[in-house]
């Protein structure tokens, strides 16, 4: 058997979480004041995700860069590599929220979205 104390981030209440596991396999969640903190605790133990935020640089437009997110949540261990892809891509102006900047970054089947307006 093994415990894992967690805090989770699903609202602003920050509940200590304390979660067992057998065999890889959450039997108990404790310490959670709603039902999100105990999905949250068994995802983040068995497979954890990120929303991961960057910024890609803009060509031809008012200001250099952009800020950009994942439309998604991707696994833990694609940070690395998305945030790598994300390092030499360069978009034209006009960039326009929610534009789709790299399809399917990392092979995660999830893309990379512009989070503000570049004109």
């Amino acid at each position: 058997m093994e415990t894992r104390e967690l805090i989770c981030i699903n609202c602003p209440m920050g509940c200590p979480l304390t979660v067992t596991l057998e065999e890889g396999t959450v039997t108990s969640v404790v310490g959670n004041t709603c039902k999100r903190g105990e999905i949250y605790a068994k995802k983040e133990v068995i497979a954890p995700t990120r929303i991961v935020t960057s910024t890609v640089r803009v060509e031809g437009g008012e200001i250099a860069m952009v800020s950009v997110k994942t439309k998604e949540d991707i696994p833990k261990e694609k940070i690395f590599a998305c945030v790598e892809a994300l390092k030499n891509t360069v978009v034209k102006a006009p960039v326009h929220i929610g534009d789709v900047i790299v399809k399917n970054v990392a092979d995660t089947g999830v893309d990379i979205v512009a989070t503000k307006e570049v004109c």
